[in-house]
This record gives structure tokens, C-alpha cells and sequence, in this order.
């Protein structure tokens, strides 16, 4: 983690650290010894009638557009976060006050290489949207007359950034040494990882390669699609797609069974993204979803996306069976399949745990359909007990959550097991089908003959080896890794307590002879003698009672 210059930064720190103040959060600022008088003065009131998950939300919101993205980007961590913060945290909207088209100009056209007048005709300066990272513009190019969306990113976000995240990570760093119970969220890695995300982000040209691999393997583009790129005029900091004309999906003007089917289209297409393709919009929201005048469902804003290997795909498959079947003991089986191999946690109060939250959150006798909000509440309860998963499932568990307000908002019966149900039993059977176990076989043996072709040669290469006593075995003990500094401090006192002996020994035998130079009627080297033993006796003393205290 890199260090804050609070000197250089004194101006922003202050406003940070005055706001968490003026929000109840002085406790963690005075814990993480945080620097400044400004903000003690805006110390709260005992009382916060907003409870704290809202408070979280609104203090972000208030710190800029940093520190929003940084909320964003949490709520995609459902196994360090409970599901409560989660959800308050995807309220977070990214809409921020524009910036005068004027300081945008230098961005656009240092990136076309030439004046935007030159590409462009028919600019509208003032924005469609504005958002923390970048201004999106509409405008028609000159060439062919295609209407199109230009995304432009503020100039020296990258740098403000920066400065928030390095004051964000020194705080984490400071909570995560000071705070015995924000210790187990590992803030400073949470901060990091925040911080390589967001740097992806800046880089439109990622966003760029996501929308065209999306439309690439999309196979309903009659009824979902990405916005096509038009890669000649887009850079790192200029993303030029096409000009989508539609509404949001609380705007749009279908009613009745084509809403049924626009949330239908959205949600199969999801699955698919999910469970067969492996790549997925990471935040479709309703502010990510724009419906077109002809009903279909358009997804923006592909800064993040999230990707499932097969393995991972195969085993949500099953995770999300057992889920829907409310089978805890295979929920909890799966999740140890796919966690670290060192976890080692209480399987049966999981099983306990995994079964109340099913039961809450997909109780279907009753109504109750949140499979997004099952998977949040899953994720925490299998990272608090020391079975962190794939990143990408947080990504996928947010993603289902946003679709299912979209759904919802456009069918009040809508219901995301419906869809998913279909595709999950046709990968089961298709995973168990005569083909694939055959294919498994087959790939079974082939790597096993691999492997026992190349056993005589490995052997042979392990004798010679051994012929030529170049043979060489690392051991690692652990727990061992303080044992010379140990060793050498235990030597040191033993050899500074030998040297008091003597010369307390010697001292004694001076005074008692008497010889040499007398001091206050006894010998003046005895007396010197006595002193030293005392100061070296003390020294070790406060050295033992120091490492003490230490460990």
C-alpha cells in the first residue's frame, strides 16, 4: 500500500476526514489515529436516527465520485460484506453534476488526434448523462451520418482518483492493525483490489472489447444487444458507439404482456451470459438497461464484465439446484468443492446457517423469490466461515440481484427461476449424458497414458541425478523463521551476564585487597567496577521485560 502524503493532499484529507466525521464515523477516525483538528470539531451526536447501512450509502455519496465507484465496486463483494450493506450499497447511483463542456474539449480531441468539428457534426455540448468517470455526449458523424454516443473521460480523473484511493488505503491499513474487528475483511487488499479495478475501468478500449465480444456471441440479437463500437474512432479515453434511442425500463411507454416479455428477453439472455456463455455484464441495473422504441432489451455500460471457466459454470449449476431444492448439506458440499483446500470450517453450524437463509430468501410457498439476495446471503455465510469463492460468483450473485429489480420492475410476477430451471437441468443431463461421460473417459486416459509414457524417462532423469549427487531436497520448517535472531539474542545476554559475573567478581576482590587509588575510603576501581556490573545488570533487565511485553 502506498503511503498519503497528507502534506501535499492536506486540502482533501481534511474534507474526507470532515465529512466521516460529520457522519459518526469519528470513532474509526480517532482509532486510526487519523491527522487534523477540523474535523474533531464536527464530532456527531450520540443519536443517528439513519440507520447505519443508509448512513454508509449517503457518506459515500457525499465523499465524490471515488468513493462511489468504491461503494459500486464493494457491493460486488457479498463474502466480506453482509447482504443488508450489500443491497443499500447498489443504490448507489453514478450520476454527478456535469462538467462544462469546455474542459471536456481537450480530452476528445487529444485523443482524435484533431478537432471534434472535424469528425462530428450535429454535437449536442450539453450531456446525455454524466457519471463519475466520464461525460456521454450524442453527436452524428460526418462520414456516413451515424448517429452515435461519445463517452468521454474527465480530464485528470485518473490522478483524483488516485489521491482518494491512497487516503483510502492508508485508512484501511490503519483500521486493519488497529481494529480486532474489521481485522477478517483484510480492508488494505480490499482497497487494492478496488484500486486495479478502477484503473481497468479508465481504459475504455476493455470496455470497447467486451461490448463486441458480447454482440459476437450473442444469440439473440433480435431481442438483446450491445451497442455496436465504432473501434476507428475510439481510444483509452474516447468510447464512440452507436446512438441507442429508448428509454429506461421505469420509462418505457409498453405495458402488459410486452413488458412480460422485455423482462423475459432480459433474463434469458442473463442466463445465458451465465450459465452458457461464461461472460456476463457484471452490473446490469436500470440505469445499465435502455428499451428501445422496438421492445428490445439494450445492455450499456460494459466497463465490467464477469467470466466463469466451465468448472465454475458446471458447479453453479449444481449450486444453484441444491439452492432452489433447499438441499443445505450439498449447498454447504459444494462450496467446501470449490473454497481453498486449507479451510477447515464447522460444516454442520453452515448447514444451520444455509437452511435459515434458504428458507427466508426462496420460500416459494410464500412468495418469496430473491434468488439474488440467497446468493449474497450465501457468499457471506461462506466466507465468514473461512470459504472465500471465486470473485466471479460475487460478480454473477450482484448481477442476478440488479436483474431481478429490473424484472421486477417491469413484471410484478416476474420470477428469475423460471428461466434459469430450464438451462440448469439441460446442463445437468448434458453433463451426465453417454457422450460427455464417454468424452471424460477418453480425456481420463489420455492424460494417464501421458503420464505413464513420460514415468520412465522422469525416473531415469531422477537416477542419474542421483548417480551424479546433484540431487537436491528443499525442506521448509515453519514456525522456525525467528530462531537465529532468537538464538543470537539468548547469546548476547548469556555472554553480557558473564561479563557482570567478572566483573562483580573482580571488583569484589579489589575492595577487598584494597589496592589502588582510593574513592570515599574504599578502592576507586572496585567502585567503578560495582557501577558498570549495575548498568550492564539493568540493561538486561529491560531488555527481557521489553521482548516480553512485545510478544
Amino acid at each position: 500500500m502506498r503511503p498519503f502524503d497528507f502534506l501535499a493532499h492536506a486540502v482533501r484529507a481534511e474534507e474526507i476526514f470532515s465529512i466521516l466525521a460529520r457522519n459518526g464515523f469519528a470513532d474509526q477516525l480517532q482509532q486510526a489515529g487519523a491527522p487534523g483538528t477540523s474535523w474533531r470539531r464536527m464530532l456527531p451526536k450520540p443519536a443517528h436516527p439513519m440507520p447505519q447501512n443508509e448512513r454508509i450509502r449517503r457518506t459515500l455519496e457525499e465523499l465524490g465520485p471515488t468513493f462511489v465507484k468504491f461503494g459500486q465496486l464493494l457491493s460486488m463483494r457479498p463474502d466480506i460484506l453482509p447482504q443488508p450493506l450489500i443491497i443499500e450499497l447498489s443504490k448507489l447511483q453514478d450520476h454527478v453534476s456535469p462538467l462544462p463542456f469546455e474542459e471536456m474539449v481537450p480530452v476528445l480531441d487529444g485523443d482524435l488526434k484533431r478537432p471534434y468539428g472535424d469528425i462530428f457534426e450535429d454535437f449536442d455540448t450539453t450531456p446525455a448523462a454524466s457519471a463519475s468517470l466520464a461525460q456521454v455526449y450524442r453527436a452524428r458523424v460526418r462520414a456516413d451520418g451515424r448517429d452515435v454516443a461519445i463517452k468521454v473521460q474527465k480530464p485528470a480523473i485518473k490522478r483524483k482518483i488516485e489521491i482518494d484511493l491512497d487516503l483510502a488505503g492508508w485508512l484501511a491499513g490503519q483500521l486493519h492493525r488497529h481494529s480486532t474487528t474489521l481485522h477478517p475483511y483484510d480492508l488494505p487488499s480490499v482497497v487494492e483490489e478496488v484500486r486495479k479495478t478502477i484503473v481497468k475501468e479508465l481504459d475504455f478500449r476493455n470496455e470497447a472489447r467486451n461490448q463486441e465480444y458480447f454482440n459476437s456471441i450473442n444469440p439473440n440479437p433480435d431481442k438483446v444487444f450491445a451497442p455496436a463500437v465504432v473501434d476507428e474512432l475510439s481510444s483509452e479515453h474516447v468510447l464512440v458507439t452507436d446512438w441507442v434511442d429508448g428509454t429506461p425500463p421505469a420509462g418505457t411507454p409498453f405495458e402488459g404482456e410486452q413488458l412480460k416479455a422485455i423482462a423475459m428477453n432480459g433474463a434469458t439472455s442473463l442466463i445465458q451470459q451465465i450459465l452458457i456463455d461464461g461472460f456476463f455484464h457484471a452490473d446490469p441495473h436500470a440505469g445499465n438497461i435502455i428499451i428501445t422504441r422496438e421492445g428490445l432489451v439494450a445492455f450499456i455500460d460494459w466497463g465490467m464484465a464477469g467470466n466463469l471457466t466451465r468448472r465454475l459454470r458446471r458447479s453453479l449449476a449444481e449450486f444453484l439446484i441444491a439452492a432452489i431444492e433447499h438441499d443445505a448439506e450439498r449447498v454447504v458440499r459444494i462450496a467446501a468443492e470449490l473454497g481453498p483446500s486449507e479451510a477447515r470450517p464447522d460444516m454442520r453450524a453452515m448447514e444451520n446457517e444455509v437452511t435459515l437463509a434458504l428458507r427466508e430468501e426462496l420460500n416459494f410457498k410464500l412468495g418469496n423469490q430473491q434468488l439474488g439476495r440467497a446468493m449474497l446471503r450465501l457468499l457471506f455465510i461462506f466466507g465468514s466461515n473461512g470459504i472465500p469463492l471465486s470473485r466471479e460468483y460475487s460478480i454473477m450473485a450482484k448481477a442476478v440481484l440488479s436483474i431481478e429489480e429490473v424484472g421486477r420492475a417491469l413484471d410484478p410476477d416476474f420470477d428469475l427461476r423460471t428461466y434459469a430451471e430450464p438451462v440448469l437441468r439441460q446442463q445437468q443431463s448434458e453433463r451426465w449424458s453417454v457422450h460427455n461421460i464417454v468424452r471424460s473417459v477418453e480425456e481420463f486416459a489420455k492424460s494417464s497414458l501421458t503420464g505413464l509414457r513420460d514415468l520412465p524417462s522422469d525416473m531415469t532423469r531422477l537416477m542419474r541425478r542421483l548417480e551424479h549427487d546433484n540431487l537436491t531436497v528443499n525442506f521448509q520448517h515453519r514456525g522456525l523463521e525467528h530462531l537465529e535472531e532468537t538464538v543470537g539474542t539468548a547469546a548476547n545476554r548469556i555472554t553480557l551476564g558473564v561479563i557482570v559475573a567478572a566483573l562483580i567478581v573482580g571488583s569484589s576482590l579489589i575492595v577487598k585487597t584494597g589496592a589502588g587509588p582510593q574513592l570515599f575510603g574504599y578502592p576507586a576501581l572496585g567502585i567503578i567496577g560495582y557501577l558498570i556490573s549495575a548498568l550492564f545488570g539493568f540493561y538486561i533487565v529491560i531488555d527481557i521485560v521489553r521482548h516480553t511485553r512485545r510478544k
